[in-house]
């Protein structure tokens, strides 16, 4: 079956190539450099190079509830005996019931704002990689050539090239998923801290997922900065037979 194109179609995929082609070489050859000179330069900043980690705790604003005192002697011992006959009967669960919370003494439980800002710095990064390596990947897709018997060197540098930056695009969405995962981690320890505040452990994990947080999110700013390197180093290495993956001296031959 013949596949004929209107001129009009013709025309538009022709200027979207010609535009993806513009764009890409341009990433490759300008923004991917500076990109990650300004990363390298963003992995000096005073904000990544906290040396004390205290620095970036948040203060959890919930107090301990004072004990509760029996009235009776006897009224501690009765409640043990009638949980204890609850068990017995199964018409109960061995659950400690914690302490109810209504409403937060502070209206409401804020997140810790060091890290938030340095993570809104962050993620505008990590999206701009994907979109990047989104448009490099579509370009080098598009230079690939129909498939032949031999000569098919080249193609396999197009397409273990396509396949690095369909790498970095999945490791930079899995950063994405990362800095979601810090903030369910972290509520769910403030919902427990709020209903079990007499424990002190909840209170240390929190400070102790705010400071992996803060060295993962340094990782992520450096993996990022590599990732330019590596993508720009790659390409420039391969230009030639990225644009033009099969000689004209071997179709001479034929």
């Amino acid at each position: 079956m013949n596949l004929i194109l209107r001129g009009e179609t013709v025309y538009q995929v022709d200027a979207f190539r010609q535009r993806i082609t513009g764009e890409a070489e341009n990433l490759v050859a300008s923004f991917f450099p500076n990109k990650l000179l300004e990363l390298d330069h963003f992995l000096k900043d005073p904000i990544l190079n906290i040396c004390e980690l205290k620095e970036i705790h948040s203060e959890i604003n919930l107090t301990v509830p004072d004990p509760i005192l029996l009235s009776n002697l006897h009224d501690g011992l009765e409640a043990q005996n009638a949980k204890k006959r609850k068990m017995e009967d199964g018409t109960g669960e061995d659950k400690m019931a914690g302490t109810k919370v209504f409403i937060m003494p502070s209206g409401m439980m804020k997140s810790n704002a060091k890290l938030v800002d340095l993570i809104e710095k962050v993620k505008p990064e990590i999206r701009t990689l994907i979109e990047k390596c989104n448009t490099v990947k579509m370009w080098v897709q598009l230079l690939i050539p129909r498939i032949e018997d031999g000569n098919n060197f080249g193609v396999s540098i197009q397409e273990e090239t396509v396949a690095e930056l369909r790498t970095v695009e999945g490791e930079a969405a899995s950063y994405l998923d990362q800095i979601s995962g810090y903030y369910i981690t972290r509520a769910k320890l403030v919902s427990k801290i709020a209903k079990y505040p007499h424990v002190e452990d909840y209170r240390r994990t929190v400070t102790e997922i705010d400071e992996k947080k803060y060295i993962s999110l340094k990782v992520i700013v450096s993996e990022l900065r590599n990732q330019y390197v590596t993508l720009h180093d790659m390409i420039l290495k391969n230009i030639d037979k990225i644009k033009k993956p099969r000689s004209s001296n071997a179709e001479a031959l034929y």
